[in-house]
């Protein structure tokens, strides 16, 4: 497969899984998702400023940074937190495998075929990753409480005030006594 088929793949097919993902999930993990990449697009700007590491071959129009990030990364965030979110050591225990195999083993066969230069060490990788899925879990906790507000807040708009309430007992029995 060459590398440009990769590319392209790692950004297009991540996002046609979503057609196996209920849209209630979708909306509710999309904002970590888009956090996750955010965070990693931000990274990988540090990274490269610092020269940890360089995109060799990209795709347009991502000249700086590998597709995986907007493409994968933001896709897998979104199928781990729906699989796991609300049993944080499960979270944490996938998270720490797949950052493993990303630092240790689809990170330096990128170096391999060409799609990044490594100018650091795999641990600064997997720490990165750590340190974000750390963030982004908060992130998520914030963001469930955040809509769960927002919807006690909405329900009270249903609610009659006390008076209308009380209006509404006594035409039923002043209708009566006419009748």
């Amino acid at each position: 497969m060459s590398n440009q088929t990769f590319l392209w793949a790692s950004f297009i097919i991540p996002w046609l899984t979503l057609f196996f993902m209920k849209r209630e999930d979708i909306k509710r993990f999309m904002p970590v998702a888009l956090l996750t990449a955010l965070l990693s697009l931000l990274i990988g700007e540090i990274a490269g400023t610092l020269r940890f590491w360089e995109a060799g071959e990209t795709v347009f129009p991502f000249k700086a940074t590998h597709p995986t990030v907007v493409g994968a990364l933001p896709v897998v965030t979104m199928w781990i937190f729906k699989f796991t979110y609300g049993r944080f050591w499960l979270y944490l225990v996938t998270n720490a495998i797949l950052d493993l195999g990303f630092a240790y083993v689809f990170f330096p066969w990128l170096v391999l075929r060409g799609m990044m230069t490594f100018l650091s060490n795999s641990l600064i990788v997997y720490l990165l990753n750590w340190v974000t899925q750390i963030v982004i879990y908060g992130y998520q906790i914030w963001q469930e409480g955040f809509f769960l507000g927002a919807e006690k807040t909405s329900r009270s708009h249903n609610l009659q005030p006390a008076m209308a309430k009380l209006l509404d007992e006594y035409c039923d029995e002043d209708c009566e006594d006419k009748k």
